[in-house]
């Protein structure tokens, strides 16, 4: 790597996370990416890339088909599948201390690429690992927790109460997906979570599915 002999460095996950002897069984696994750095805050010099390989879950085929918004016979399922692409940001801004903004942009301009519904927020971001999770088809919000960290971490389901603004919109881990794709062929969420000054970006295609 061209590190003098002389030189401190540090290894760390996509999420800041030192390698240290004491995690290193638990954070180093098959496939993980990590950084060389000089320090655990160092700007990155150039974007870095991350494959996600998954298998989807029977929950997939068996439940979601039976549950989900748009197998309900007799109604207009554009509504629904929008009030699935905005759970995460309901669940992202449910801690906001301060304005809690969401916004749907429905973006048409041919010069900018193809049309695109465009959800935006304000909330705490996702890191390159809850990014990873919310693409796993077997991963819902409840059940992203123990060996996964979880982009719902220390999620308690609301009480039975009307359901405007809590985010328990999608409950086995599929709904986002769908909606994505019956709205369009393509995801590309963009996050920066609030601690943090790195920018995380994860595409899903029908094309690469």
């Amino acid at each position: 790597f061209g590190i003098a002999t002389d030189e401190n460095f540090v290894i760390t996950t996509t999420n800041r996370k030192e390698i240290t002897e004491d995690n290193f069984s638990e954070l180093v696994q098959d496939g993980v990416t990590l950084y060389l750095l000089q320090s655990v805050d160092q700007m990155l010099l150039s974007a870095t890339k991350e494959r996600i390989d998954f298998l989807p879950h029977y929950d997939t085929l068996v439940k979601s088909g039976m549950y989900e918004y748009y197998a309900s016979e007799g109604q207009n399922p554009l509504p629904f599948a929008l009030a699935e692409l905005i759970d995460n940001s309901l669940s992202a801004t449910s801690r906001n201390t301060g304005i809690r903004s969401i916004q749907i942009k429905l973006l048409f301009d041919d010069s900018h690429g193809k049309p695109a519904v465009a959800v935006i927020d304000n909330g705490r971001g996702m890191t390159s690992k809850q990014l990873n999770n919310w693409a796993v088809y077997r991963l819902s919000k409840f059940t992203r927790q123990g060996d996964f960290e979880s982009d719902h971490s220390g999620y308690v389901r609301p009480l039975p109460v009307p359901r405007s603004l809590n985010s328990d919109i999608s409950y086995f881990g599929v709904g986002g997906k769908q909606a994505v794709f019956f709205v369009g062929q393509s995801a590309r969420m963009i996050s920066k979570p609030a601690d943090s000054q790195d920018v995380h970006e994860l595409v899903l295609s029908k094309e690469d599915f």
